[in-house]
């Protein structure tokens, strides 16, 4: 009965604006280039910022989120090129596989499932974003470099992750909160606007570009990275977890957002650097429908033992 109170009220609600956004880009052909600018460069920032400025934060929170984030992306790394090894898989289908893996979806996934889980407290909201910052740097590192770096060189790959502002959003929100700067109302309340539209444009931006995606489960690969992006991924963070000493929310919401699905973004990167484009875009999808069960889980599993 809580598995099926926590799939109508925190995992439905979130795929019913995916389900719009899918919608609404059948219908309009939504400007997905607009609405990814849109989310990165305005809507991300500043809810990175505001949320950070006014939570409970601490370094020591993000030091043990970074803790966590830095260990657990390592064993994902060293599980996923075991098994491309195994398989012996090409250069261009081990990359893709492994940012499947690597590359997760807690911005525009992650966050409004935070939001609904933990009824949009300050504290839990803060971790999600400091993981959402950190994969947002990692995708345009790691993430960019191992397909991108190739050809056009590390400075290339370098530049284009300075340029990602939710970098500069999280430090100018941890200075400002670590420092008690009183910021003036007529600056904040703009923010406050900015922070609360992130999360409904965001799963509209998610559904409309999972809109454009097409599935054919014909490709092995494309069921293992389910396996250990769904599966395998929250059970070893909660093995780093359990290692680390986390408790309470901390390890809640650490865990809720370990089984988040495949990001767009590794769909996005392959697709521009043109390293296997169909078996990205098909993981993606894949990994986002299925998440519908498996986040569920995930989250009955964090309330339960933690």
């Amino acid at each position: 009965m809580e598995i099926l109170f926590i799939f109508l009220n925190i995992i439905v609600p979130v795929f019913i604006l995916i389900g719009i956004g899918a919608a609404m880009h059948k219908a309009f052909k939504l400007d997905l280039f607009t609405l990814a600018k849109l989310n990165i460069y305005f809507l991300s920032p500043g809810f990175v910022l505001v949320n950070l400025y006014e939570s409970s934060f601490s370094l020591d929170l993000l030091g043990k989120v970074l803790l966590f984030f830095s260990l657990f992306i390592f064993v994902l790394y060293i599980v996923v090129q075991m098994v491309a090894w195994i398989g012996k898989y090409n250069k261009a289908i081990r990359g893709v596989f492994t940012n499947s893996v690597l590359l997760y979806n807690s911005g525009n996934y992650g966050i409004p499932v935070n939001d609904l889980a933990f009824k949009q407290d300050p504290f839990a909201a803060t971790i999600q974003v400091i993981v959402m910052t950190l994969q947002n740097v990692f995708s345009y590192t790691y993430g960019v470099f191992s397909l991108r770096a190739v050809d056009e060189g590390k400075g290339r790959a370098l530049i284009g992750l300075l340029k990602m502002p939710a970098i500069y959003a999280m430090t100018i929100g941890v200075l400002l909160n670590v420092g008690n700067v009183d910021v003036p109302e007529f600056i904040l309340k703009p923010g406050e606007y900015v922070a609360n539209a992130m999360v409904g444009i965001a799963l509209i931006t998610l559904g409309a570009q999972v809109a454009q995606l097409t599935i054919q489960f014909k490709l092995i690969v494309v069921y293992i990275s389910l396996f250990i992006r769904l599966l395998l991924g929250p059970m070893l963070a909660l093995l780093l977890i359990w290692a680390l000493g986390f408790e309470g929310v901390l390890a809640q919401a650490l865990l809720i957002s370990s089984g988040m699905p495949s990001s767009v973004n590794s769909a996005i990167i392959a697709q521009e650097y043109r390293s296997e484009p169909e078996l990205a875009a098909q993981i993606v999808l894949a990994s986002t429908v299925f998440s519908m069960g498996t986040v569920t889980l995930t989250i009955y599993f964090a309330q339960i033992l933690f």
